[in-house]
């Protein structure tokens, strides 16, 4: 199906408005975008924050009349709004998103790979993956620093907690790389079905184990892997660390550059940290829980 999109300057007192007066003339999609690149983190559940310098997105089909949209925001607002109509090309998105997803190597041995492409290399650890609607494909800097720093780990025997599991990619990973059994936990249940769906394609599912946190069972783990936000590692890192044995290995990331260290603050009193390491914008904190 072709598209038509109208793009709207606003802000924060007026991105509301203009969204509901899209809805109310049958605008199916409304989207906010950051009109001066000055984003915002880690909103809390539920809770939406715009930028002071916002765009506001609505999506019609092609053959919409556009004039009778702009006439109708112009005439409900105190201020005409600036905008822009902008024709969108009529191709399958879900097919150009696949096109465009490769293969990636992480580390000496470990390859992710679409479950739609071909394997590059038979003989390496390979995780076939499909994401689905759940977080997580590789392509994100915060699963590279986690994967690389897996790929290095011994994990021969090893109890793994992937915690924020998303598509299960690094649980699986993790099984592929010798672990011996993997638990990954989420609030979304759509991550569980994505995690426990790429088990399966990958013969892993009698290892890997997925539970909402209400759910999960008491355990302890060798091994944590964080792939969250720095907001829930500050806010959580009892229960984070309680997965862990004396002398287990955490990394977490999900952390901007210029959040890493309040997050090393708060583990330091509980783990030795040794490294902080940097991707883009983004890092992963590591280290061994203390005796």
């Amino acid at each position: 199906m072709a598209w038509i999109q109208i793009r709207i300057d606003a802000n924060k007192e007026t991105a509301d408005l203009i969204s509901d007066l899209l809805m109310d003339i049958g605008c199916p999609s409304v989207t906010f975008i950051d009109g001066q690149n000055t984003p915002v983190y880690e909103p809390k559940p539920g809770e939406v924050i715009l930028w002071p310098e916002t765009t506001v997105i609505g999506l019609f089909e092609a053959t919409h009349d556009m004039q009778s949209v702009v006439d109708y925001l112009t005439e409900q607002m105190p201020e005409a709004p600036k905008y822009k109509v902008e024709q969108l090309e009529d191709k399958d998105w879900e097919r150009e998103w696949m096109d465009n997803f490769h293969p990636i190597k992480f580390g000496e041995r470990l390859w992710i790979c679409p479950s739609w492409r071909d394997i590059p290399d038979p003989d390496a650890v390979n995780v076939l993956l499909d994401p689905g609607l759940a977080f997580g494909t590789g392509t994100h800097a915060t699963t590279s620093l986690c994967l690389q720093w897996l790929e290095a780990q011994d994990l021969s025997g090893k109890t793994v907690v992937d915690f924020g599991c998303g598509s299960g990619i690094l649980g699986i990973a993790a099984i592929k790389l010798g672990a011996e059994r993997v638990i990954g936990i989420d609030i979304d249940p759509q991550a569980l079905v994505a995690s426990r769906d790429n088990a399966e394609r990958n013969g892993v599912a009698d290892q890997l184990e997925v539970y909402l946190p209400e759910d999960q069972p008491e355990f302890k783990a060798d091994i944590v892997v964080a792939n969250i936000l720095a907001q829930p590692l500050r806010e959580l890192h009892e229960i984070i660390l309680g997965f862990l044995k004396p002398q287990g290995a955490i990394a977490m990331s999900g952390i901007l550059e210029e959040q890493a260290q309040s997050v090393a603050d708060v583990y330091a009193p509980y783990i030795e940290l040794d490294a902080i390491k940097q991707e883009g914008e983004w890092t992963r904190v590591s280290g061994i829980t203390k005796p």
